[in-house]
């Protein structure tokens, strides 16, 4: 991160530390896969809650980044600042809604969530180039996560062994 934004920021500071994925939107590389890798264990954790649980842990997490993108977006002056990686965190819950947490499946829903928010096809390119503030910077993660989680569902229909590797 460049220092006349680390300046803004504090990691002291709770709702940038969220926003910046606990740390992991630091990184000088690739910020959005790491941020991405962050929601890993939030996601083994939650595997073993009930499907109602993760959906309202799902929901909380999209609208509380909203608040969280918004405010660090703001913080920082600078529009969905690559450091700020929330958006990837929800989106990662966003894909595994209704699919089993295993070894492949967090693989297989990763690299398909990266696709999507790295190639942004559409309405996700269209939704990340005319929205702004924190729904626009979440709003994009949450439609790629949704996107994934469709892939993740043929992929379930088709090819049921690909998702149950431990």
């Amino acid at each position: 991160m460049q220092p006349e934004f680390r300046a803004r920021v504090s990691m002291k500071n709770p709702v940038h530390f969220l926003a910046l994925g606990f740390g992991s939107g630091l990184v000088p590389v690739m910020p959005g896969t790491f941020g991405s890798l962050a929601a890993l264990p939030l996601l083994l954790a939650s595997a073993y809650v009930s499907t109602l649980s993760f959906i309202a842990l799902t929901l909380i997490f999209s609208v509380v980044g909203i608040y969280l993108c918004g405010k660090t977006a703001d913080d920082m002056q600078v529009h969905d600042h690559g450091s700020i990686v929330w958006d990837e965190i929800a989106g990662m819950f966003v894909t595994f809604l209704f699919v089993p947490i295993s070894a492949s499946s967090l693989f297989i829903g990763l690299v398909l969530f990266r696709l999507f928010d790295i190639l942004k096809p559409w309405p996700i390119g269209i939704i990340d180039k005319r929205l702004h503030g924190g729904t626009g910077i979440m709003l994009d993660d949450l439609l790629a996560g949704a996107m994934a989680c469709g892939c993740l569902h043929v992929i379930a229909l088709l090819w049921p062994s690909a998702l149950s590797f431990i």
